[in-house]
């Protein structure tokens, strides 16, 4: 299952009953956001994609919560269920040996397959869809349907973008998603936080007295493009290169018309311009996914040199705001695809949650296989070490049996294994950006919370109770049974 671009998946979409049209005319300012919250925490069989045909105001359809649905967010990766990331990764990461000339080809082929999918130079290509129709000296945000998503909102936000800059001086390109607020037909407002890679890019050419920044805005594409733009990469690691690897072949580019960039030929929109690291203006306030208004801060601006497009295009967006939304299910995705990743610095680790009820960042739930006194609480520091899991509020972890993907057997095995004096550990450190809890910005307390079986040398000299579970000859018994109980 390879998209080349946004389209094909519109129609996979509508093929599986997943896609919702609407006709009636809506607008852009809270409308979509009202109708489309109301959809993304509706029962499973009316959360659907929306496209809104007849925005108000504009010519553009608007397409939404495209990946608000576990199905849906593992169609756009190339896979039926988001385990499947976990078990592909997996099979690639093992670090046993193969056994047999069977297996050492079959691995062969697997690393074979990723080093032709990312492509070891971009595919580039002179007539691409993103540019059938360019805009420059008249190029105006003012025709695109971007959306006002809350009621004190600071004003239009893009929220669905691949936000490209290269480094300064390294010249390794980043793709981030950083929301945009529109300040008028020509300037944006970028709010990349602090942790991420565009505020690098900032601090170096500031460091560097560099005057411009080169950037794009990209929308649309083949749908592995717009998520990773959200994925928690290492830096100087190429986004389009893990959209490469899930899609299964290159991601094709062309070279921008106003800017040193290139950016995915398939796309929808692109809108290029440069940011000047040393111009800031007052950003937001913004609706954000904590479910709370990020309050007003300085960020730097984009200056619109080009705006291109399909001839054709649709505009993809998102909402956020009090969870479950859209969201959820790509960070779930990353949940999902990044857990090998994980296993290999932490093979101890069985699986991880991060529920939508922490924000992501707030909560993450972690079942290992404990095997020596104070495990639990190495995996803890190891986990704030990995990343933007540095960020993590919480973190939770339980034996190895414990379903943590189940709220309910995760809260009754923490509540019930832990005691507050022994057991926990707290600390200081770096936290999200959007953190408003904290007393310091970017910067608070965090929690580590060992809810496993406890062992004798960790001083716990009681000897630790069994779980209760029945015999398993009269579960089977019981099973065979069941169908005429009539129950």
């Amino acid at each position: 299952m390879v998209f080349q671009n946004l389209s094909e998946f519109i129609a996979l979409l509508e093929a599986r009953h997943q896609l919702a049209r609407i006709s009636q005319p809506i607008s852009p300012l809270l409308e979509i956001t009202a109708i489309t919250d109301r959809v993304c925490k509706a029962p499973a069989e009316r959360n659907k994609a929306l496209l809104f045909e007849h925005v108000t105001g504009h010519q553009i359809p608007v397409l939404i919560n495209a990946f608000g649905s576990p199905e849906r967010m593992a169609w756009a990766l190339g896979v039926e269920r988001l385990e499947e990331l976990n078990h592909k990764l997996s099979a690639v990461l093992d670090p046993s040996l193969p056994q047999g000339l069977r297996g050492v080809l079959a691995r062969g082929q697997d690393l074979l397959g990723i080093v032709q999918s990312i492509g070891l130079k971009p595919k580039k290509v002179r007539n691409a869809p993103a540019q059938q129709v360019v805009h420059k000296e008249d190029a105006s945000l003012g025709e695109l349907p971007i959306l006002q998503c809350w009621p004190k909102d600071g004003g239009r936000f893009i929220t669905l973008p691949q936000v490209i800059t290269r480094d300064p001086l390294s010249g390794t390109r980043n793709v981030g998603m950083y929301r945009l607020q529109v300040m008028d037909e020509k300037t944006m407002l970028v709010h990349w936080q602090r942790h991420k890679g565009g505020a690098e890019h900032e601090r170096i050419a500031r460091q560097a007295q560099l005057e411009r920044i080169p950037a794009a805005v990209v929308l649309g594409g083949d749908p592995a493009s717009m998520w990773c733009a959200s994925a928690p990469l290492p830096p100087n690691i190429d986004e389009y290169l893990l959209a490469g690897y899930l899609r299964g072949s290159p991601v094709p580019f062309v070279d921008c018309l106003t800017q040193p960039l290139e950016v995915p030929a398939e796309a929808e929109i692109v809108i290029e311009g440069w940011i000047d690291p040393d111009e800031h203006r007052p950003e937001g306030p913004f609706g954000d996914h904590t479910g709370y208004y990020t309050p007003v801060e300085p960020f730097p601006v984009f200056h619109v040199t080009a705006i291109t497009r399909q001839a054709d295009p649709v505009y993809p967006t998102t909402i956020v705001g009090v969870p479950p939304m859209e969201d959820l299910w790509m960070g779930k995705a990353t949940e999902r695809l990044f857990l090998p990743l994980i296993r290999l610095f932490l093979p101890e680790v069985v699986d991880i949650h991060m529920p939508a009820e922490g924000i992501f960042h707030n909560l993450v739930l972690v079942s290992i296989k404990k095997r020596f006194p104070g495990h639990a609480r190495k995996v803890i520091h190891g986990l704030w070490g990995l990343a933007l899991l540095s960020l993590a509020k919480a973190i939770v972890v339980l034996d190895e049996w414990v379903d943590v993907q189940d709220l309910s057997m995760a809260a009754w095995q923490a509540l019930g294994n832990v005691d507050w004096s022994h057991d926990v550990v707290i600390s200081d450190g770096p936290v999200d950006h959007l953190d408003h809890a904290s007393y310091h910005h970017s910067f608070g307390g965090k929690i580590g919370i060992d809810a496993t079986a406890k062992l004798p040398e960790e001083g716990y000299l009681r000897g630790w109770p069994e779980p209760i579970r029945m015999d398993p000859q009269v579960k089977a018994r019981i099973e065979e049974l069941w169908p005429g109980l009539g129950l």
